[in-house]
C-alpha cells in the first residue's frame, strides 16, 4: 500500500488529489488562479507563475487535510499542466514574463510563417505535427515574445513548458541543462523528434526569423517519457507543500495525455477529454503521419506507444460564453435541455469560436450558426453548440480512422461528461456508436498513476490502470436520432471544409437553410429522416 499526490493544472484552477494504491482517491482540493485577458485583444491569455505556485501550495495542504493524510507519508508527486503553455526564463530559471497560456492565439502570424518556411524547405518534423504549425504551440509563442519584448531578449536563457518548469522548480533545479523536457510537450508542440535529431535545425529557425538565432542551443535538454524522474522534491518546496523532501517527481506531461491514462486508454480507444476545450487522444504501437493532427509522438501518452493528439480549441468555453451572453449560468440554461432532440432547434453551429485546432489548424476562424429564427432561444443555441462539437469531433475521428488509427471504443473523459448527460447522448448519436463514460471523475488520476510508477508501487502503466481506473457506464446511440445526425453531418462536413479551408472550391449552400427547417419540422412531428443531401 502506498499514498501519492496527483496534481492537475487546468486552465483556471489546480486540483491536487491524494490516492491510496488500494483504497483509491482519499481526498482532493482545488485552488483557483486568474486568466489574464484583454478586452481589446481577444487572442491574449496569460497567467502568472506566482499564481500557479500559490494555488499549488493551497491545494496541496487542503488536499492533505481533506484526506486526513500526514504529508510525510506521501511517497511521490506527479504534475500535469495545460499545454502549450510557455514561459520565457532568464538566469537561474527565473521568469522573464507571464506564461503564454495554451489558448493565447496572438502568435497567429508567427505560426503561419513557421508553416510556410517548413513547407518551403521540406522540414520533415512539420509533417509529424500534422503539417501545419499552430499559434497555440511553442516556437510560435517564443517568436512572438521575442518580437514584442526587445528590451528583454538579451536576458533569455531558455523557454519551458509549464509541465516541465513546475517539476523543475519543485526539484530545486536552476540550470536549464539539468531540467529534463517531456517528450509529450517537446514532441507535440516544439517539433522535437528523436529520429530526426531532436529539435528542428538552427538553420531552419534562423530562416524563419533571425531573432531565433541561437535558440535551439538554449532549448536543448534531455527529452524523456514520464516513467523517468525529473528529480526529488527540494527542501524549500517540501516545507511549503507540507510534504517530505526527496520524494520522487517524474517528468511531467499535458493534462489531456495523463487524463487519457486515467480514463483507462488502451490501443483502439479514443479518449475525448472534454473540458474548456477538448483534447482527443489515441495510442498505437505503430502508426504513421496523420495530416492535421497535433502530433504523432512516441512516448507522449503511454511510454511504450505512439501518442496521437487532436482536439477542439473550445468546448466548455463556448457553452460558458453562450450562457454569459444570455445573462445566466450553464446550469440554469441547461435546465430541461434533455428535451431537445436531433435537429429540433433548426440550427447548425460551427464551433470555431476560438479557432480550429484540428484538422484545419486555423486560428483565424470564428464561430458561425445557421438557421436562426425569431423564436430561437439561447438554450437552442447551447444544444446546437453541443451538436456542433460532436460533429467536429466526428470529423477528427474520421480523419484518424482514415489513416489506420483503430477506433474500437470512444471514451468521454474530462470534467464536462461527468456533469452533462445531454452531451454524452448527443455524442453517441452523432458517432452512431456507444460512448463510454468513467463511473468516477478521472482528473488527476493519470498524474497519480505516474506518481505510483515513480514510487515503485506498480511496474507498468497497465498494472496501475487495472488497479486504479474506474469502470465505465455505456451510453448507447438511438437509431432514429443517429439517422437524423447522418443527414446533418453531411451538411456540417460541407460547411466545415468549404468555409474553413482557404482556397476551397465552390460549395452549394442554397439548400442548407431550407433543409435545416425541414429537419426541425420532422423532429417536431416525430417523423424520421429521409431528406436528400446534395
Amino acid at each position: 500500500m502506498a499514498i501519492v499526490a496527483g496534481v492537475d493544472f487546468g486552465t483556471q484552477s489546480v486540483r491536487v488529489s491524494l490516492f491510496d494504491s488500494v483504497r483509491g482517491r482519499l481526498g482532493s482540493a482545488v485552488a483557483e488562479y486568474p486568466v489574464i485577458r484583454k478586452r481589446e485583444d481577444p487572442d491574449h491569455a496569460t497567467q502568472r507563475h506566482a499564481d500557479h505556485m500559490r494555488a499549488l501550495t493551497e491545494a496541496t495542504r487542503a488536499a492533505l487535510a481533506a484526506a486526513g493524510v500526514d504529508g510525510g507519508k506521501v511517497e511521490a508527486i506527479a504534475l500535469d499542466t495545460t499545454g502549450s503553455t510557455v514561459i520565457p526564463l532568464g538566469a537561474g530559471l527565473e521568469p522573464l514574463d507571464d506564461y503564454y497560456l495554451w489558448c493565447d492565439h496572438r502568435a497567429k502570424e508567427e505560426a503561419a510563417e513557421i508553416t510556410e518556411k517548413g513547407r518551403e524547405t521540406g522540414l520533415e518534423a512539420l509533417q509529424w505535427c500534422g503539417g501545419v504549425y499552430s499559434s497555440e504551440w511553442g516556437f510560435s509563442k517564443l517568436l512572438h515574445w521575442l518580437r514584442h519584448n526587445p528590451e528583454k531578449r538579451d536576458w533569455l536563457a531558455t523557454a519551458m513548458e509549464h509541465c516541465d518548469y513546475v517539476a523543475a522548480v519543485l526539484c530545486g533545479i536552476k540550470d536549464a541543462r539539468q531540467a529534463r523536457r517531456s517528450v509529450c510537450a517537446s514532441g507535440h508542440k516544439w517539433m522535437w523528434n528523436a529520429e530526426l535529431g531532436g529539435l528542428p535545425p538552427q538553420e531552419f529557425l534562423t530562416e524563419v526569423d533571425p531573432l531565433l538565432e541561437g535558440v535551439r542551443e538554449k532549448l536543448e535538454a534531455e527529452c524523456a517519457v514520464s516513467s523517468v524522474l525529473m528529480g526529488g522534491l527540494c527542501e524549500e518546496w517540501a516545507a511549503k507543500l507540507g510534504l517530505r523532501a526527496g520524494v520522487p517527481i517524474p517528468v511531467g506531461a499535458f493534462d489531456a495525455h495523463w487524463d487519457a491514462i486515467g480514463a483507462g486508454i488502451k490501443e483502439g480507444d479514443i479518449v475525448n477529454v472534454v473540458g474548456t476545450s477538448t483534447c482527443i487522444m489515441a495510442i498505437a504501437r505503430q502508426t504513421g503521419l496523420i495530416p492535421g493532427v497535433c502530433g504523432v509522438v512516441k512516448g507522449s501518452v503511454h511510454p511504450g506507444c505512439y501518442g496521437i493528439e487532436a482536439g477542439l480549441s473550445a468546448v466548455g468555453d463556448i457553452f460558458e460564453a453562450i450562457a454569459r451572453r444570455a445573462g445566466t449560468s450553464i446550469q440554469q440554461l441547461s435546465a430541461g435541455i434533455d428535451a431537445h432532440s436531433a435537429g429540433s432547434t433548426g440550427l447548425l453551429r460551427l464551433t470555431w469560436d476560438n479557432g480550429d485546432r484540428t484538422v484545419l489548424v486555423n486560428a483565424n476562424l470564428g464561430g458561425a450558426t445557421l438557421g436562426w429564427t425569431l423564436g430561437t432561444t439561447a438554450q437552442d443555441e447551447l444544444f446546437a453548440a453541443i451538436e456542433g462539437t460532436a460533429f467536429h469531433t466526428r470529423i477528427i475521428l474520421e480523419r484518424m480512422a482514415g489513416y489506420d488509427v483503430r477506433v474500437d471504443r470512444v471514451i468521454n473523459g474530462g470534467g464536462v461528461p461527468q456533469r452533462n448527460e445531454t452531451l454524452n447522448r448527443v455524442y453517441a448519436n452523432v458517432f452512431n456508436k456507444p460512448v463510454l463514460v468513467p463511473q468516477q471523475e478521472v482528473t488527476s488520476l493519470g498524474s497519480a498513476i505516474f506518481a505510483f510508477l515513480a514510487a515503485g508501487t506498480f511496474r507498468t502503466v497497465e498494472e496501475a490502470q487495472a488497479a486504479m481506473c474506474p469502470s465505465f457506464r455505456v451510453v448507447h446511440p438511438d437509431r432514429r436520432e443517429a439517422a437524423v445526425y447522418e443527414e446533418l453531418f453531411a451538411l456540417y462536413q460541407a460547411l466545415y471544409f468549404g468555409m474553413g479551408q482557404p482556397g476551397s472550391g465552390a460549395v452549394e449552400l442554397g439548400g442548407i437553410l431550407p433543409k435545416l427547417r425541414e429537419v426541425r419540422a420532422a423532429a417536431a412531428s416525430g417523423a424520421g429522416p429521409g431528406l436528400e443531401v446534395n
